[in-house]
């Protein structure tokens, strides 16, 4: 092969052939092929090429490609097609299932395989061959915006959920890759924020899933994090990627990048000076494969290549990793797929009732007063307040779903529209101050001719002197200069701008005007400086208000220095908030007023670079329940997201809670089934909900503290703790026993108990088993989950229960970081969730 060849078959992008055959003859890794699509994430909205239509077309897309790659090429190598596959393939027709933390919040294996099984026939009969996916990382912190990708916020959990859901997908010959390697989650919840975590921590908490996929799952590929590892860039990290990954573990899969993180990543953690630096360092510690956003970025990484920077060892060993995968996928005897299969299975009927089985699985029944829940579906008037009640939001790395079926379609098919009430309530954010739009803002230039936007001059400098570098109209002054500069003659954190203009009052009236963005501005209004906040400090919004006559214009100047990069500047005005929040909980508490029983629908805003420092119900959510709750009707909060939501202000004076998560396209159909009894709720939290965002991270298997954990204002307990939920009926826990209670290091044991339904309704347990090493050599967690098992036991009956206990679930990593089982008493704890303990013992290992 040639280095071209070599370079190209390490390089991936969404696209097709429609960049140009001429710029593809030396081969290249895989293409992305995207279609209509749902783009509600950064990743998607940056590798939006547009769409493919149906399934049918885009296996027929893939087919055309293929075809020029094995017979137009020198070589003939195919590629490997690949998409995201998060909670169901993410295009056009095909089937979304809940979302990953809603999975976890199943607590069944067999679900997630039967749901992963169904996606990978979607993929595979596109002609699609790898996914992106699983996310696999730890979320130990809720702030965290990307919890909702995740199987929640521990490392057994995660493990279970990642093996069911791999296993499928690689058996039928679809290459996985989970990611974030390592840990894409920093202090204070923020996403790709840098991690300085010790190798004990890595071992114990954040390395097992991935090497649990790796060696039982057979997982072929890697993405690694954007953030750094103890100062280097994990997509630049020798010891991670070659020496743990590659020589430790004996991974034989290739690692490929996040989106844009080879060179960018590393430029902007400053430890590479350039983009062919970067290129070396990434692919020299052992990565395989650029994952870029465009075929134009390519000359950045093709530097380090054709100059001979990079070792040739290292790109062999690559290249090797990638052909070996595209042999093992047998894209070189069977390239083609039937595309009438993929129209057959996208979509299919059967998909579309196990997405609603995974729906009512995956709910949460959080609080249930005076069994509020079930709602008896006699019931003459049920209110259903809300956004989310129509909304159908899938959440994040989703396609855009077949006929989603809201909450409110799911209840009106249960029970008939006549006994429907809705008020769409309060929007999830509250109105605030909005962008003032080119329509309002005029520049004159010295021909007379008007342009709509302000006149900007930009300076290197902060003091706004001297000859502007740049000069230009910008149409609106709403920026986000975090990553980069205004321009590129412009030092990112060092420049200074002026913009004038005239402003046009769109009516009459007093207004608030000014900027939501970085401190360090003066804003000038007909002549008069009527904002003077030339200092840096902050991040804040300041407006004054104006009286405005409409249709005047009206001399408008702004001054702007930054002097340290990560710049946000927003030019904002209240003209157009209407404030309309008060009205709809007046009109949302009229209908609760003619119901039986309220049902209030929140939801929370969140997703990639989305991370919530509060976590609260945003906007007006929260005095919509209080509204709706003095009304006197008895009322239920559903709520809609990924992730926790503190609820302190509310929990008590509301009847019931239920935690729906995203529930996928047919969600509807399965809440439905919950609200009415139906089905009886069995999922369990797969992360902690804090009592208030100042407790996080927060999670249930800490170590001890040597002390206490609690603050002077706060207790140290969670709000709803790890494996929690309720149930319409209770379960009664027995007859706990172990096939012996003295046992070897390399000795297994089997625990047995009993569990019986006491109630009188049919429902699911899930049946959970935690340790706690009782003397060890290092700390070890106060509480750590080792097996679980969901069970469906009629009313009245009862079932046995048996975990398996050997040296993988008793070990642990000495003071030299080796793993044993050390002698001593194991106490065995079964029980309804971390918290609820019914039953425990001593296992003694000699």
């Amino acid at each position: 092969m040639t280095l071209e060849e070599k370079f190209w078959q390490m390089f991936m992008i969404p696209g097709d052939l429609s960049i140009g055959k001429e710029k593809l003859k030396h081969g290249i890794f895989g293409f992305q092929i995207s279609s209509k699509g749902k783009k509600d994430n950064v990743a998607e909205q940056m590798m939006d090429y547009g769409s493919s239509g149906s399934a049918e077309q885009m296996a027929n897309e893939i087919n055309e490609i293929q075809r020029y790659f094995l017979e137009e090429t020198r070589l003939g190598i195919p590629i490997i097609p690949f998409n995201e596959a998060l909670h169901g393939l993410a295009r056009d027709g095909a089937t979304t299932f809940p979302q990953a933390i809603a999975l976890a919040a199943t607590w069944d294996t067999t679900l997630v395989s039967d749901v992963a099984r169904a996606i990978t026939k979607e993929t595979k009969t596109r002609g699609i061959r790898q996914i992106l996916s699983p996310v696999l990382n730890i979320a130990r912190d809720v702030r965290w915006g990307r919890t909702e990708e995740t199987y929640g916020e521990d490392p057994y959990l995660t493990s279970q959920m990642g093996l069911s859901f791999i296993s499928q997908f690689e058996k039928e010959g679809v290459i996985t890759t989970p990611k974030h390697f390592v840990a894409n989650v920093g202090a204070g919840g923020r996403d790709s924020y840098p991690i300085s975590f010790n190798e004990r921590l890595l071992e114990e908490i954040y390395f097992p899933a991935f090497k649990t996929v790796f060696q039982k799952a057979g997982a072929r590929s890697v993405m690694t994090s954007y953030n750094s590892l103890d100062g280097t860039p994990c997509t630049s990290n020798e010891w991670l990627l070659r020496k743990k990954l590659k020589e430790e573990w004996g991974f034989k899969g290739f690692v490929i990048s996040d989106a844009g993180a080879t060179g960018g990543a590393n430029v902007l953690h400053f430890t590479a000076k350039d983009y062919a630096g970067a290129t070396e360092d990434a692919v020299e510690a052992g990565l395989d494969v650029m994952f870029q956003t465009s075929y134009n970025h390519y000359p950045l990484f093709w530097e380090a290549y054709k100059t001979g920077m990079v070792d040739i060892k290292a790109i062999d060993e690559a290249v090797s990793r990638i052909l070996t995968a595209k042999f093992e996928l047998g894209l070189f005897e069977n390239p083609y797929v039937d595309a009438k299969e993929a129209a057959k299975w996208n979509g299919h009927k059967n998909h579309r009732e196990l997405a609603k089985i995974a729906a009512y699985k995956s709910m949460v029944l959080l609080k249930n007063e005076n069994e509020i829940l079930p709602i008896n579906k006699s019931t003459k008037k049920v209110a259903l307040i809300g956004y989310d009640v129509k909304a159908g939001r899938l959440g994040g790395y989703s396609g855009p779903g077949n006929n989603i079926i809201s909450m409110y379609d799911g209840v009106v098919n249960k029970i008939g529209k006549d006994h429907v009430l809705y008020a769409p309530g309060v929007l999830l954010k509250a109105e605030n101050n909005k962008t003032i739009t080119s329509d309002y803002l005029l520049t004159t230039d010295e021909k007379g001719n008007i342009s709509n936007g302000l006149k900007g001059a930009y300076f290197d400098n902060i003091k706004l002197s001297g000859t502007p570098k740049v000069e230009r109209i910008d149409k609106q002054i709403k920026f986000g200069w975090t990553l980069f500069s205004p321009h590129e003659d412009l030092p990112y954190d060092w420049f200074s701008v002026r913009w004038t203009g005239k402003l046009k009052a769109p009516k009459t009236g007093v207004f608030n005007i000014g900027i939501e963005g970085n401190d360090g501005y003066r804003l000038y209004l007909d002549g008069k400086l009527i904002i003077d906040n030339w200092q840096k400090q902050s991040y804040s919004t300041i407006t004054k208000s104006f009286s405005f006559e409409e249709g005047k214009e009206y001399d408008l100047k702004i001054e702007f220095f930054e002097s340290a990069g990560n710049a946000k500047f927003n030019l904002v005005w209240d003209a157009f908030v209407e404030n309309k929040w008060k009205q709809q909980i007046v009109d949302a508490v009229e209908i609760a007023k003619k119901s039986e029983v309220a049902v209030v629908v929140a939801g929370i805003h969140e997703g990639e670079f989305q991370d919530r420092a509060l976590l609260a119900l945003p906007g007006h959510q929260e005095e919509l329940i209080k509204a709706v709750v003095a009304t006197g009707k008895p009322t239920v909060v559903v709520l809609v997201g990924g992730s926790a939501i503190t609820m302190a202000n509310w929990k008590h004076d509301v009847d019931g809670i239920l935690m729906a998560w995203y529930s996928g396209e047919n969600g509807g159909n399965g809440f439905a089934d919950i609200l009415f009894g139906d089905e009886n709720p069995a999922g369990r939290l797969p992360i902690t909900f804090p009592v208030d965002e100042a407790q996080c991270p927060l999670y249930y298997n800490n170590k001890p503290t040597g002390r206490g954990d609690n603050y002077h204002n706060l207790t140290g307990q969670p709000l709803f703790p790890f494996g929690f939920g309720l149930s319409y009926t209770s379960f009664e826990y027995s007859d706990l026993k172990f096939s012996k209670n003295n046992i070897q290091p390399e000795d297994s044991v089997n625990i047995t108990c009993t569990i019986k339904n006491v109630g009188k309704t049919n429902g699911d347990e899930v049946v959970q088993l935690y340790i706690r090493d009782e003397l060890a050599s290092v700390a070890r967690p106060i509480k750590e989950l080792k097996g679980f098992q969901r069970i469906s036991i009629k009313a009245g009956e009862q079932q046995n229960v048996t975990f398996q206990l050997g040296p993988e679930e008793l070990s642990m990593l000495d003071k030299d970081l080796k793993r044993l089982v050390e002698s001593g008493d194991f106490r065995i704890m079964i029980g309804a969730s971390s918290k609820d303990i019914r039953l425990r013992g001593i296992l003694n290992v000699k």
